[in-house]
């Protein structure tokens, strides 16, 4: 992929995303990060300290609200202007929990629009300027199909995407994460692009705002409500960064990454019609139109 990589991160001000620019940065002043976030002045304070732990001055800061469409064709206008492409790394990370509820700028359910269909239309708008080969990480996690708890039927793209209160609506964003991640690269694959796809389970970690939980005593929370085990951000941040520029994640295309060990995700995230069902939905309600991405992918 050459010498200087270019990797731009949505949500890259906190938590995971924080975690793998600081980690990007760190490994080599040739990576040039492109933070893209909703507040400019969290974002502002994470590159200083970005800077300041790695020394990597190369990193270039996009305001950026996923759950707008307005806001991300803004966000993707000022990449391009700024001449912050081509890109080699694009890396789907911002998202928000199952504790937030309400309703998108667009009308749509704001879980799905934020973590979804924000990332859809980012995607498609700066494909055009994704290198080839390059690579595009989307941040799933385990619960796209949750297990002991009882397992996800999918209600169809419409049904996720009108505004409801429905108690896996962060589980199902996680799903349609898989499905957007291995139709994307199905479509890239039939047009001969060597643009990799691939999915990432960081895990439930703690010291995040997704959890709000501590490291002291949250093995114990989480292994009671059957979640499974913990995970550190700063350990999964790394393991997401590695995924971004390690030759050996660039050679496969849809497979799911958990923390670093590649394994099959649910047997629901693999249903194509469901997956076919989200992107024909998705392109509807992002607006996108052909012209504005890469040829004979819509």
């Amino acid at each position: 992929m050459g010498d200087l990589k270019r990797i731009a991160i949505t949500g890259a001000n906190q938590g995971l995303g924080f975690e793998c620019a600081k980690t990007l940065a760190k490994e080599s002043k040739s990576n040039q990060i492109v933070m893209a976030c909703r507040s400019l002045e969290r974002a502002q304070e994470a590159r200083k300290q970005i800077i300041s732990e790695t020394g990597n001055e190369n990193i270039d800061i996009v305001e950026l609200d996923l759950s707008s469409l307005e806001s991300v064709r803004k966000g993707v206008a000022q990449i391009i202007q700024e001449g912050l492409v081509p890109i080699d790394v694009l890396v789907l990370n911002a998202g928000i929990g199952g504790r937030h509820s309400g309703i998108s700028p667009d009308g749509f359910e704001l879980i799905f629009a934020t973590n979804h269909l924000g990332h859809f239309l980012l995607t498609l708008l700066l494909l055009p300027h994704i290198t080839d080969p390059g690579r595009i990480l989307t941040v799933s996690s385990a619960m796209n199909d949750p297990r002991p708890h009882g397992r996800l039927a999918w209600p169809g793209a419409a049904a996720l995407a009108a505004p409801n209160e429905d108690q896996s609506r962060y589980s199902y964003s996680k799903l349609c994460n898989l499905y957007f991640a291995y139709e994307l690269s199905r479509r890239l694959a039939r047009l001969g692009k060597k643009i990799t796809v691939n999915a990432f389970n960081p895990g439930l970690m703690v010291e995040t705002n997704f959890t709000g939980l501590p490291r002291d005593g949250s093995r114990i929370q989480m292994d009671n409500e059957g979640i499974g085990h913990q995970g550190y951000v700063d350990v999964s941040g790394a393991a997401l960064a590695a995924m971004a520029i390690d030759d050996y994640h660039g050679k496969e295309s849809a497979k799911y990454n958990d923390r670093g060990t590649i394994i099959d995700s649910s047997p629901l995230s693999h249903n194509k019609e469901n997956a076919l069902d989200l992107w024909e939905a998705s392109i509807k309600y992002s607006g996108i139109m052909v012209g504005e991405t890469v040829d004979g992918v819509l």
